[in-house]
Parts: structure tokens; C-alpha cells; sequence
């Protein structure tokens, strides 16, 4: 089943896939900016090209025959929910046409959750998502990059704020979060979670 059919929305997009992130040069392989990588990756794969709008980075890709935009709101992540409410707007998208891409502690590195709504978690990207869009109904790709392990005594917020370890697969992680984007798009929520949750 998919997740909406053309012609259900007056949009002239499938999804609007926004990978949430912090900017500057010292947080671009942040765990908390994995959100941003993986919209790289979709845009690399479909040649997408990124340009200023909406106080952040937007480019257009097709899917498969669908028309997807990727977004990296280039606000801190606190304030990131304006930029996509601006887009949203534009495109005349209601939220469940929406996938919003990020970290999250609470998933084991690795893991990939695809849900619509759902709880913040105390992320600070969500929250804001959820404020400017009025509601927590919007799709989300949940990707996992856990807490700080045994003997790190690293507050959880300068965990993510910190670049991901030598030894964790950053390429896989991020191909496997694009997979379930491309998914979700072509095959639909439910389809998607089966996959990869």
C-alpha cells in the first residue's frame, strides 16, 4: 500500500525529506547531523543539486517517477522547524507528506526505525518540527547512534555533538537511512517499516 497517491494533496510533491543538522564546518560529521548526511546521500544518488531557500539547503530529486524534496535547514537544529515549515507551506504539503530524518539515542547504532508521529524524546529538532508545524504527525526516520557507552561520562548532548567513532560504519548507516527513505516514498509506511524496522 502506498502512502498517498498522486493527485490526493494540490502539491506538486510526493515528500519532502528533511534531514535535520547543525551548520559549520566543526559539526558536519556530528552524530546529531546524520539527518544532513543522508540527504547528501539521496542527493548524490539522483543527482540532486542543493540550493539556498527556506534558510537552508533544498534540492529537488526524482524517485522512481516520484518528485522528492530534500531539505537541510541551515538554522541550529533548535530552530530548524521554521525552515521546513517555510517549505512545507510552499509546496502546499500536509504532514504526512513529510519525513523528517535523525539521530536518535534511543535506537542502538545502526538501528533504522521508520514511524509516523510519536514522542520527542527530548530532541530538540523535533520539538521544534512539532512546534512550527502544530502537530508530531509527520513521518520520521528514526536513525539509531545510541548513548555513550560504559565509562564515558559524556553528557548525551555533547555526545551527539561529537563526530561518530572510528570504528562505527558511517557510510552503512547512512546508505541503509537513505534505503528507508527511498521506501518509504516508493512503497509506503508500512511496506517501509517491515523492511527496516
Amino acid at each position: 500500500m502506498r502512502l498517498f497517491r498522486r493527485g490526493d494533496s494540490a502539491s506538486t510533491l510526493d515528500l519532502l525529506v528533511v534531514g535535520l543538522g547543525n551548520p559549520g564546518r566543526e559539526h558536519v560529521r556530528d552524530r546529531h547531523n546524520v539527518g544532513w548526511m543522508v540527504a547528501d546521500e539521496l542527493a548524490r544518488r539522483h543527482d540532486g543539486s542543493f540550493k539556498s531557500k527556506f534558510s537552508g539547503r533544498l534540492a529537488e530529486i526524482r524517485v522512481d517517477g516520484l518528485k522528492l524534496a530534500l531539505l537541510k535547514p541551515e538554522m541550529y537544529m533548535n530552530l530548524s522547524g521554521s525552515s521546513l515549515a517555510a517549505a512545507a507551506r510552499f509546496f502546499k504539503l500536509p504532514t504526512e507528506q513529510i519525513a523528517v530524518v535523525h539521530d536518535d539515542v534511543d535506537l542502538d547504532p545502526g538501528r533504522i526505525q521508520v514511524r509516523l508521529g510519536g514522542g520527542l524524546a527530548g530532541h530538540n529538532g523535533l520539538r521544534s518540527v512539532r512546534q512550527s508545524l502544530g502537530s508530531a504527525e509527520f513521518l520520521r526516520v528514526r536513525v539509531g547512534v545510541g548513548r555513550p557507552g560504559r565509562g564515558d561520562r559524556r553528557p548525551v548532548a555533547d555526545y551527539v555533538l561529537s563526530p561518530f567513532a572510528p570504528e562505527e560504519d558511517v557510510e552503512a548507516l547512512v546508505s541503509r537511512a537513505a534505503d528507508a527513505v527511498e521506501s518509504l516514498a516508493r512503497d509506503g509506511l508500512e511496506e517501509a517499516q517491515r523492511r527496516f524496522n
